[in-house]
């Protein structure tokens, strides 16, 4: 194994149940855990292993929940031995990297999450935006879609996630008539997301100067452990890029390709998803066969990952 990379994933990823056996097995899993309660005065262990999907679908209870089960396992695999070179998070996962990475503490990037939330989902008018999946067509072409269907409101490519797979979101009758044209020009398949407000677009661009607000409420440090960002898709150079690039990242797209290969041109060889699910991994696979791909979400993939690692590892 050579270079190692920790990746946490966004919004989207939580389920019932999410980081339970790492909570029952490690004590200092339960302290984060503990911790979440303590600073948002609600009990995170049961929300996590005891709510419904909808419980967990409520976007100011999603993000600090995903943040408390990312950060917690990421804290196993330091204990474990397991020293990653550089961090990275789609979206919210972006907020998991950058408390590893010493830029925000634990305690203020809940508070930040929570709030992030709620401005996000408000800003749009429920009912107005959508997101939507593209499958199996070149960026380019997406582009296109999305230019194409502008006349009918507004839609962007938002999500750049992997070869043939794009996000794209917007008001509804822009994003159905993208849609359609993607499908024309040759998508394989068009799937409407699952989610409230249309992320990572300009209709957001409101909701960034609000997060400013809060942004300027926390002390940002100098990060520990280099993190690539989702606007740049390059590495935060200083306490006031990651400030401005948090602040971006709301209403700008999430470059999730370029970020994985800027990593792996830096050398980096071995990504581990650190959180619920294994989208990221599926994602990474398909951008590079030449990297290994582990994830970290139950006992099973600990112990998995670190059986592949040869045990407690340094970068």
């Amino acid at each position: 194994m050579g270079k190692i990379a920790f990746i946490f994933p966004g919004q989207g990823a939580q389920y019932p149940g999410m980081g339970k056996e790492i909570h029952e097995a490690f004590p200092v899993a339960r302290e984060v855990f503990d911790r979440a309660s303590a600073v948002l005065g609600y009990d995170m262990a049961k929300v996590c292993f005891q709510g419904t999907e909808e419980d967990l679908r409520q976007t100011e209870i999603t993000q600090p929940a995903i943040l408390t089960v990312s950060y917690a396992m990421a804290r196993v695999l330091l204990e474990k031995g397991v020293r990653p070179g550089a961090l990275a998070g789609l979206s919210l996962g972006e907020y998991s990297a950058l408390v590893l990475g010493g830029a925000l503490s634990f305690d203020e990037a809940l508070g930040v999450v929570v709030r992030r939330g709620k401005i996000m989902q408000e800003e749009v008018p429920a009912g107005r935006g959508m997101m939507a999946a593209i499958l199996g067509l070149e960026n380019h072409l997406v582009e296109t879609a999305c230019q194409s269907a502008s006349s009918w409101g507004i839609v962007e490519p938002v999500n750049y996630n992997c070869p043939g797979q794009l996000v794209i979101a917007g008001e509804v009758e822009a994003v159905t008539k993208g849609m359609e044209i993607a499908k024309s020009l040759g998508a394989k398949k068009t799937v409407a997301l699952k989610v409230s407000a249309p992320f990572h677009t300009s209709l957001l661009a409101g909701a960034g100067e609000k997060l400013r607000g809060v942004l300027e409420q926390v002390v940002i440090k100098p990060l520990e452990i280099p993190v690539i960002n989702n606007v740049a898709a390059q590495e935060n150079r200083s306490p006031e890029d990651t400030f401005e690039k948090l602040v971006q990242q709301v209403y700008r797209p999430v470059l999730w390709e370029d970020s994985v290969n800027y990593l792996i041109e830096e050398g980096f060889d071995t990504f581990i998803e650190v959180g619920p699910s294994r989208s990221l991994s599926n994602f990474v696979k398909r951008i590079s066969k030449e990297v290994t791909v582990l994830n970290v979400e139950d006992l099973k993939s600990l112990h998995k990952t670190i059986e592949a690692l040869g045990g407690a590892h340094e970068s």
